[in-house]
């Protein structure tokens, strides 16, 4: 199996490019047996179903890419080479970033632990696996990811990328009052540097008049593929949504739940309002930077 795919409209018509970089399930034989947990542990770190979730943007005229490596085996949404020396017998080349948080907290390209903070591996790595995996399906994937871009703005004028997430039903205790009550999605940009306002209220309303409870960049202000990739001035906008798995995912078994169904339909109400609001939201923008 190849380690990602996209999923193709008939006829691409829309500036928009949805991808899915954590909802990979597919675990070579060789990480598990160098892991020190199961298989059902693993999936700790999973965006779970979120690439079947958006599989209908394909409908609505927009590509999606979705991995099929598992983000503890590789996580595209890092730097390159954000990397734990804990983890490697040898010492890491100085390009290496060893010390940003997301290191620090297990979390790097090669995750050192799952999402729930269980170490994965039984030993130490070596450095060579490391660097195949970064070049063999890091590198392609970012590629891929790039030349979509390219490709929307060429033909449209300008690009959206939407970074499709899921958070564990707690993430938001921490940074909502009481009386909010669940937060059903997390919409970042960046604190927005990635992406026009315009887009993300637009987005927030469409979700919230379907009833779904929205954040702006707590506690997900949106990763390294949002960073990377979200230049409003190069008429370039990503945003990162992240979706309460309680809506749609017994998060004990990590099976889908009854809501399942509910929350696809929701959006894809949600998207297929934005994307048919894009160009009445792009054109004063688009004449105001002629």
């Amino acid at each position: 199996m190849e380690p990602f795919a996209i999923i193709a409209p008939r006829q691409w018509t829309r500036p928009v490019i949805f991808n899915s970089p954590h909802s990979g399930r597919t675990y070579p034989e060789d990480f598990l047996a160098a892991s020190r947990l199961n298989p059902h542990a693993l999936r700790k770190s999973e965006d779970c179903y979120i690439d079947e979730l958006f599989a209908f943007v394909a409908d609505l005229g927009s590509p999606l890419l979705h991995a099929h490596f598992p983000r503890a085996y590789l996580d595209v949404n890092r730097e390159p080479y954000e990397l734990d020396p804990r983890m490697f017998r040898e010492e890491l080349p100085g390009f290496a970033n060893v010390s940003s948080m997301r290191v620090a907290g297990g979390l790097g390209t090669i995750p050192r632990i799952v999402s729930e903070g269980d170490e994965i591996y039984r030993g130490p790595l070596r450095l060579t696996d490391a660097i195949a995996r970064i070049e063999t399906i890091y590198r392609p994937y970012h590629r891929t990811l790039a030349d979509l871009i390219n490709r929307a703005r060429e033909a449209f004028g300008y690009a959206l990328l939407v970074d499709c997430h899921s958070m564990p039903s707690t993430a938001c205790s921490h940074v909502t009052p009481s009386p909010m009550g669940r937060v059903d999605i997390v919409i970042g940009d960046r604190h927005g540097v990635a992406c026009a306002d315009e887009i993300v209220s637009t987005l927030e309303e469409l979700m919230r008049s379907q009833g779904l409870r929205t954040l702006r960049n707590k506690p997900y202000s949106g990763g390294f593929i949002t960073q990377n990739y979200g230049s409003p001035a190069h008429q370039r906008h990503a945003l990162q949504i992240e979706i309460n798995r309680a809506l749609y995912l017994d998060e004990r078994t990590l099976e889908r739940s009854r809501g399942y169904a509910a929350v696809k339909l929701t959006l894809h109400r949600v998207f297929a309002g934005l994307l048919a609001a894009l160009p009445d939201i792009m054109q004063p923008r688009r004449q105001a930077a002629e």
